[in-house]
């Protein structure tokens, strides 16, 4: 497992989002900042994070697919 300070400046942000409104979901799931640092950031897996706007352009959700096929 990768050492988890390096992850800090990714968990602040996303914990930032969170407080904004913006909703967090890992493979489909809603999730949190915690969850997301701990259960895909951090392993040896490949996730891809996709930004999803509103139709005003304002971030609403960021969802964390897994990647396959690597």
């Amino acid at each position: 497992m990768k050492e988890y300070a390096e992850y800090e400046p990714l968990k602040s942000q996303l914990e930032r989002m969170e407080r904004t409104g913006v909703k967090l979901y890992l493979d489909g799931a809603p999730s949190t900042t915690d969850y997301i640092i701990e259960n895909c950031v951090r392993e040896d897996t490949v996730y891809m994070p996709d930004y999803v706007t509103d139709g005003k352009g304002n971030l609403k959700e960021i969802r964390y697919d897994l990647v396959v096929g690597r």
